[in-house]
């Protein structure tokens, strides 16, 4: 039988540095430039975006209940048919008007409004922050597992080969009596589950990339291996103290509490008086009617102006502030719950992913001892095999533990990276900031726009149509399973 242990083991160990192919005719695709992508396309952190931008107004929303009210009115009338007993109702009448009112005080409700609008824009941004967190970890994940599986199907590939081969020679041996027929049933029995496992590992690598075209926008190209991942803890503690200060979903949390505190503030004011100014200026016109057969005698227009105080104390209400205070207390208290509940899943999502972490540097070790030592194994049972002191069994069992070694540590360095990841999203370091994306503009900014609108007073200021900005992907080929052809050149890398 051939030996095609050492191209094999060439192959097998470009794959298990982390790249599953090197540098071709195609363009190389790298971790950063997937990030970069999935930054300033992906349609679910676009839309996030706008969505803070929806809260962002909410402060100006509430501003507004406190500021000056000015209005016109105006209106034209024809009086068809009048009383009986009226001899100076006029025929016609154009009236216009101004009036303004002033807000003086409302009992807490604006300025509390305005708290808690605010808070609220704070959560919105914490929660953008949570967002970016996880396309960035599902990004990390798709680009881990296209590597991964293309590692898997170059393995099981290179499986079939070496079944296949083995199979001619047991084929052959049996035909000069060396071997028996059971030998060569289970040389095919083994190849045909192989080649099983090939088109398993084949549709993986497209669902795979399939995956990755979602998230990130384009097909991949030639993955290179992923950098260093920066900034992670020493010690599990360390971690969840970081998480505790850090995490976005936490500051969001808490500062929703904070504004359900402003809320039942807001609630309590509808029991207590609310004091406004006023003026009006109205001018009217009756077209020279106004006074029937003496018209002469009569001013035909005129115009009047008024300004006043006025105070508005509730005295019955049907228990509708009670109520509305409350709900906001029993609104106050959940939110409450619920920081302490992010609190708990934040620390569980941190002690787990960094487990998983740890026992996955772990699994690298082990498997890379299983890899050398079922190397060694068939190396020496395919030599017993050539005196007869091993079975074909023997052999096709030892190529198997070899291929299962090989693919645990491909799998066990793809979930190392990505749950070291894992744990650097729930500390509330794994954003575009934290790992220093350089995207060739600056990096979007929440405060940007709610600088811009948070004192904005004009009522006919408006932004641009909406429009989707995100990448479609209707147009990327699907994707299929080839993976770039051996290179002799370099000792059989792909």
């Amino acid at each position: 039988m051939p030996d095609r242990g050492p191209n094999l083991r060439r192959i097998a160990a470009a794959l298990l540095l982390g790249s599953a192919l090197a540098p071709a005719a195609a363009q190389a695709d790298d971790l950063r430039s997937a990030l970069i992508s999935a930054y300033e396309t992906n349609p679910d952190l676009i839309a996030a975006r706008a969505q803070q931008r929806a809260v962002d107004e909410e402060v100006p929303i509430q501003r507004a209940q406190g500021l000056h009210n000015i209005s016109a009115t105006a209106n034209h009338i024809e009086f068809v048919k009048v009383s009986p007993n009226s001899f100076t109702a006029p025929k016609r009448r154009v009236q216009a008007g101004l009036d303004m009112t002033v807000p003086v005080y409302s009992g807490g409700a604006v300025r509390n409004g305005i708290k808690a609008a605010k808070r609220r824009v704070s959560a919105g941004e914490a929660d953008l922050r949570g967002t970016e967190s996880v396309i960035f970890s599902q990004v990390v994940a798709a680009y881990m597992d296209v590597l991964r599986t293309e590692a898997l199907a170059t393995l099981a590939g290179n499986q079939v080969d070496v079944l296949s081969v083995n199979l001619q020679a047991t084929s052959d041996r049996f035909e000069i009596g060396e071997l028996t027929r059971t030998d060569v049933a289970q040389s095919q029995s083994r190849l045909a589950v192989a080649q099983g496992d090939l088109r398993n590992a084949q549709a993986n690598l497209i669902a795979a990339r399939e995956t990755y075209i979602q998230l990130v926008g384009r097909a991949p190209g030639e993955l290179e291996s992923p950098p260093p991942l920066p900034g992670l803890p020493g010690t599990v503690g360390e971690a969840v103290k970081t998480a505790l200060e850090s995490n976005p979903d936490l500051i969001a949390a808490r500062e929703r509490a904070d504004a359900a505190g402003f809320d039942s503030e807001v609630a309590g004011a509808g029991r207590l008086p609310t004091v406004g100014v006023f003026a009006n200026l109205d001018y009217a016109d009756f077209y020279g009617t106004l006074g029937g057969p003496v018209a002469a005698n009569f001013v035909q227009n005129e115009t009047t102006a008024n300004v006043g105080v006025q105070v508005t104390i509730p005295i019955f209400q049907g228990g509708l502030p009670a109520a509305r205070q409350r709900q906001a207390f029993a609104r106050e208290t959940a939110a409450l719950e619920q920081v302490i509940a992010a609190e708990r899943s934040i620390i569980s999502q941190v002690r787990a992913a960094y487990s998983n972490w740890q026992a996955s540097n772990a699994v690298i070790e082990s498997s890379e001892a299983a890899v050398a030592a079922a190397e060694l194994s068939l190396e020496g049972v395919r030599a017993e095999n050539s005196i007869g002191n091993r079975t074909i069994l023997d052999v096709l069992n030892a190529e198997q533990e070899l291929l299962s070694a090989r693919a645990q540590l491909v799998t066990a360095r793809r979930n190392a990276y990505v749950a070291g990841f894992s744990v650097l999203a729930a500390m509330g370091k794994a954003e575009a900031r934290d790992l220093n994306l350089d995207t060739g503009s600056v990096l979007y900014d929440p405060r940007v726009n709610y600088d811009r609108v948070r004192g904005a007073m004009f009522d006919w200021q408006r932004d641009p149509e909406p429009a989707a900005t995100s990448t479609r992907t209707v147009d990327i080929p699907a994707p299929d399973a080839m993976i770039g052809p051996l290179d002799e050149s370099d000792g059989g890398t792909p």
